[in-house]
């Protein structure tokens, strides 16, 4: 299991220089790839919270460090210009309220920087301990989405 969450980082550092690589030419499609990285981390979480996937220490440690790995990148992937598309289920309101954006941004980082700190070298302990860690984590994504993603629904 080791071995998969030294895979699971490599592929994410992977993952996250080629978006650097692209990102002058597409933001859109930089920050589109980090939220589904984002999603799959809380898909995952919230299968092992749910008792749908087996509690795993080193997958939810994964699960964090990817919240990790796009909290520190996402936020340089929203210069102006890049506020309209048929990609983007961006809000306005990141543009119009930048600094409501930039808190938004700064509480999830510091959030995922708790979690993944208070997860420990090889995660947390038990499946009550990740549910401490993960929950403010996931609670940023909502808010977020709700005051800064145009929803699709």
């Amino acid at each position: 299991m080791k071995r998969f969450v030294v895979y699971a980082s490599a592929l994410c550092a992977l993952f996250i220089s080629a978006a650097a690589v692209t990102a002058a030419d597409d933001p859109i499609a930089v920050r589109k790839a980090l939220m589904q990285s984002n999603a799959a981390s809380a898909a995952t979480s919230g299968a092992m919270l749910k008792g749908e996937l087996d509690y795993n220490p080193a997958v939810a440690k994964a699960a964090l460090a990817t919240f990790n790995a796009s909290a520190q990148a996402y936020g340089d992937y929203f210069p102006e210009g890049s506020e309209t598309g048929d990609d983007t289920t961006a809000a306005p309101a990141i543009w119009e309220n930048p600094e409501g954006f930039q808190e938004a941004l700064g509480k999830f980082q510091a959030d995922v920087a708790a979690a993944l700190e208070a997860s420990g070298k090889d995660g947390p302990a038990d499946l009550a301990a990740f549910q401490q860690t993960v929950g403010p984590v996931l609670s940023n994504c909502r808010s977020c989405h709700e005051d800064f993603r145009i929803q699709n629904d």
